[in-house]
């Protein structure tokens, strides 16, 4: 099995096969400098890099990737103890790219974009490892995550089918990437397929001319707020949104402005993207999709029986197939043996389709009611003064949880945002409490720290 045939000779020179913060390589320099940094880091352990959104961080991650070294991405702003956890916890061996700090124990091995190689270096085992992704940290320490070649290999050739990628396409995108969709889905899917590849800055706008655009859900409410810019996207093939739920005004204002609505995709870093909406198909309002062919799903209620696939009953999403991880580093534990208990909360429709609800933190439990808190934070974003907002369920004597917000905004009070959240939702999504913060807590990975909001009350 070819992993990432681009890389093996595969399709024709293209003179802008990647582009990178302004900078191209040709498939004939991009391969050339991947194989030198293979060459160099060939027989290494682990090998980290610090997923600074640059020329050299691909060559570096793709050259990991070609020599069948296990690649850890690190989150360019995870701060120094995190970091050097990951590190220590990955068993990290080398840094690919410049020095970040002086206090780095670990060798450096740069990456010159003026080196070539012609070496040939033989396609690694498909069990083997190809990288370890860290989860996000929003519940608890980070945990390292295997992913094998096989399991990238299989996720990219499901989605090709699903979104009809070819090696015509252009794909745009801007996830992180130290998370499975910026770097597996967004760069190894575009050198599996052939395609053209053009990452863009988190904080930066996407850029007009590609057919795919690959985009979190912030990043496609940045766009959407930008009318030109998203008109601009109305030539597109496809308009992909993954890593969270994408709010129904966002996905709606796309629609207006580029005739598009998002297919949305679902995955965990373990299970890499198990759920996608297909293009060509209508999306179904809110949903993810339907689990891509030869990954099975079953939702559970706390006593470990299915819910009805009435589009209404919430329970724990749990996954297998082919895509899955092949376990934890140092081997912690996942107990459920072929099925990965994702810890997201799911409902299934009559005709499959999923809707993710999110996380345990992510509803509130009132009156025996599963309130969704994204509901609630889209009402709230909604307003014009509303900067951030989270919202989680604290205890209630009576209730059994309450809505309780946190908000970041300037000149507003508390009654106008409950006021608003009640003109879009039904009284019981109106929060009891709001408090309003300079910033949300989130860790390394961007993920809001609702737990840290729990415990504040």
């Amino acid at each position: 099995m070819t992993l990432l045939p681009a890389l093996r000779g595969s399709g024709a020179d293209r003179a802008d096969a990647v582009r990178v913060a302004g900078g191209t390589l040709s498939s004939e320099a991009l391969l050339g400098c991947v194989v030198a940094v293979a060459d160099r880091i060939s027989g290494a352990g682990v090998v980290a890099v610090d997923a600074t959104p640059t020329l050299e961080t691909v060559v570096g991650m793709l050259g990991a990737v070609h020599a069948g070294v296990p690649l850890v991405p690190l989150p360019p702003r995870a701060g120094r103890r995190e970091r050097d956890r990951i590190l220590r916890h990955a068993g990290a061996t080398a840094l690919l790219g410049a020095r970040s700090s002086e206090d780095d124990r670990l060798p450096t091995i740069p990456v010159d974009l003026r080196q070539r190689s012609a070496s040939h270096h033989p396609e690694p085992d498909p069990g083997a490892d190809a990288v370890i992704l860290y989860t996000g940290g929003a519940a608890g320490p980070s945990r390292g995550v295997r992913i094998s070649r096989r399991a990238i290999a299989a996720d990219l050739d499901l989605l090709a089918d699903a979104w009809r990628w070819s090696d015509e396409d252009v794909v745009v995108q801007g996830a992180p990437l130290f998370r499975a969709y910026g770097l597996v889905v967004g760069l190894l899917g575009a050198l599996r397929v052939g395609s053209r590849f053009v990452h863009f800055d988190r904080d930066a706008a996407a850029r007009a001319g590609g057919t795919m655009y690959l985009a979190l859900p912030a990043q496609w409410a940045r766009i959407a707020r930008n009318g030109p810019l998203a008109r601009s996207l109305a030539a597109a093939r496809i308009l992909i949104s993954a890593d969270a739920p994408l709010a129904t005004a966002v996905a709606e204002r796309l629609r207006l402005l580029t005739s598009h609505t998002p297919v949305q995709a679902y995955g965990t870093t373990e299970t890499l993207i198990a759920v996608a909406g297909r293009a060509g198909e209508p999306p179904v309002d809110g949903a993810v999709g339907t689990p891509l062919p030869g990954v099975r799903t079953r939702v559970l209620d706390r006593d470990a029986r299915p819910v009805p696939a009435d589009g209404e009953s919430v329970g724990e999403l749990s996954v297998r197939g082919p895509t899955l991880f092949s376990g934890y580093v140092r081997g912690e534990p996942d107990t459920a043996g072929p099925w990965h208990a994702t810890g997201d909360l799911a409902t299934v429709a009559a005709d499959g389709s999923h809707r993710i609800v999110g996380r345990r933190l992510d509803v509130v439990r009132c009156r025996g009611r599963w309130l969704r808190a994204g509901q609630v934070e889209e009402a709230l974003m909604s307003h014009a003064g509303v900067r951030d907002a989270a919202v989680v369920g604290t205890p209630h004597p009576t209730l059994g949880e309450q809505v309780t917000a946190y908000v970041v905004a300037e000149g507003l009070t508390a009654q106008v945002l409950i006021d608003h959240v009640g003109r879009h939702l039904s009284a019981a999504h109106r929060p009891r409490r709001v408090h309003f913060v300079d910033e949300l807590p989130r860790t390394a990975f961007g993920r809001i720290r609702k737990s840290l909001l729990v415990d504040a009350g």
